[in-house]
């Protein structure tokens, strides 16, 4: 049943957008928001759409998907930042501030806390467990990604043909993620100009299949409030009061403990991985997991996916897993910190760089997001960056796959090129059978994430407990 204060908060704004919704109550719905948010940016969208489109009618459907689409040509994770984006456009900086750090605070505490429970616990045979039953599921997940994106992707021989590309440079090659976006962009920005029809960007993340709410009806109205017109003194205030928060604490880092430094080299690659982070977390998981498994030290390849299988199981970004990795690493060179301490700031650290250039993009870009919302050669750069991740994602499904299924893998030389081979006689045959009934479940019979994910954990710890 709708409070008072929701029935005056649904009634449609006026022509400058102008609305009664208390700042009070947007804090409780963020909350709510962020509790919920499941399921990856397609499961995280849906549930914003549901309470902020159909069900509190604060914003309507056509400003919403506007929104939606200026957060997809960004880098970084889409669905906070177009919690981002709507908290500001309601309540201004703050509400953006409010809306986007709720997102994100609930993973964060969850992943912290089972980091702790990993690094403290990880040896005791039911949390073994745990973590093998979430690897087969998080493998089938990832692969049901593929498909997911590529029926949304691959709409023509051209998207194909980026993304055969983009497979063979990061698989065969060993070309680095940032290298793939920066040519596929390239590329889609030069088609889309050119208004070849190849480059168009298709339908994003779906909506409700019901009733549409104008944007004239919602609370909001279908006018531009006062402070989302553009201007450029408050674009650079706030722009240089994000950037200095990013950038400050890493040239600190770097000028206090040296370049070395693990905290440093924290900083450094996942404020690298902020701003190349286009096409959701999958993409960019392939490349972070090969950084900081093989470059840095930080991990190992059975650790990326439990990471992955934290962030699958907690709400908030799937991005998320990144602070997982940090707090490895902090942990396992914490120089004459404790450990844990080391840990924790290594977390700590790394969604810092990870979710203040999120900030940065919204309030700089969104008030001259009617500049990029009919801009073809930018919906071409998207068009071919989205194609080109369903390259890297496979690669990545492989790369989890080889060494889920697999207890030795090995580098070989292949006609001149360094591959990672699986000794066959090394097959996990738990890991496969399990890994094959999560597939069945998602692929044939449309069984939910949530459920695959707790069915898989609890077969894991029986299969721990008896063998």
């Amino acid at each position: 049943m709708s409070t008072a204060a929701e029935t005056a908060t649904a009634a449609p704004g006026s022509a400058g957008g102008d609305h009664n919704i208390p700042l009070g109550e947007a804090v409780r719905v963020w909350a709510r928001v962020a509790a919920l948010s499941f399921g990856g940016p397609a499961g995280q969208i849906a549930v914003m759409h549901r309470i902020l489109v159909e069900e509190k009618r604060w914003i309507g459907e056509n400003r919403f998907l506007h929104a939606l689409n200026y957060c997809m040509l960004l880098p970084g994770p889409e669905a906070q930042q177009l919690a981002v984006y709507i908290g500001w456009l309601l309540h201004k900086t703050k509400g953006g501030l409010v809306a986007g750090t709720l997102f994100i605070l609930p993973g964060f505490l969850s992943i912290l806390a089972l980091s702790y429970v990993y690094v403290l616990l990880g040896n005791v045979p039911i949390v073994e467990g745990l973590f093998f039953g979430l690897k087969a599921a998080v493998l089938a997940i990832v692969l049901h990604a593929i498909q997911r994106i590529g029926k949304r992707a691959l709409k023509n021989n051209v998207m194909l043909a980026i993304a055969a590309a983009s497979f063979v440079a990061i698989f065969f090659l060993g070309a680095p993620f940032p290298a793939i976006v920066l040519a596929a962009g390239v590329l889609g920005y030069l088609g889309g100009r050119a208004g070849l029809s190849a480059f168009k960007v298709g339908g994003g993340h779906g909506g409700s299949s019901g009733p549409t709410l104008p944007d004239a009806d919602s609370a909001l109205g279908e006018g531009v409030p006062a402070h989302a017109r553009p201007n450029v003194g408050w674009s650079l205030r706030i722009s240089a009061i994000f950037l200095a928060l990013w950038v400050v604490p890493l040239v600190a880092l770097v000028v206090a403990l040296g370049w070395d430094n693990v905290f440093s080299r924290i900083a450094l690659f996942f404020s690298q991985m902020a701003v190349v982070t286009f096409g959701g977390a999958y993409a960019v998981l392939a490349y972070v997991a090969q950084q900081a498994v093989e470059t840095y030290g930080w991990l190992q390849p059975g650790e990326m996916l439990d990471g992955l299988g934290m962030a699958e199981t907690t709400p908030g970004p799937l991005i998320m897993v990144v602070q997982f990795v940090g707090f490895l690493g902090a942990y396992r060179d914490a120089g004459g910190l404790n450990p844990l301490l080391a840990a924790t700031l290594g977390a700590v650290l790394t969604t810092w760089v990870t979710f203040v250039p999120c900030f940065l993009w919204i309030f700089l870009g969104a008030p001259f997001i009617e500049r990029l919302r009919s801009n073809a050669a930018l919906s071409g750069a998207l068009s071919a960056i989205t194609a080109a991740v369903v390259g890297v994602i496979l690669n990545l499904a492989i790369w989890f796959a080889l060494h889920v299924l697999f207890d030795t893998v090995i580098e070989t030389r292949v006609l001149g090129l360094t591959l990672d081979v699986p000794v066959l006689s090394s097959a996990n045959w738990a890991a496969i059978t399990l890994t094959a009934a999560a597939m069945l479940a998602i692929f044939r019979f449309g069984v939910s994430m949530g459920w695959v994910l707790a069915a898989c954990a609890l077969s894991g710890i029986v299969y721990r407990l008896i063998y």
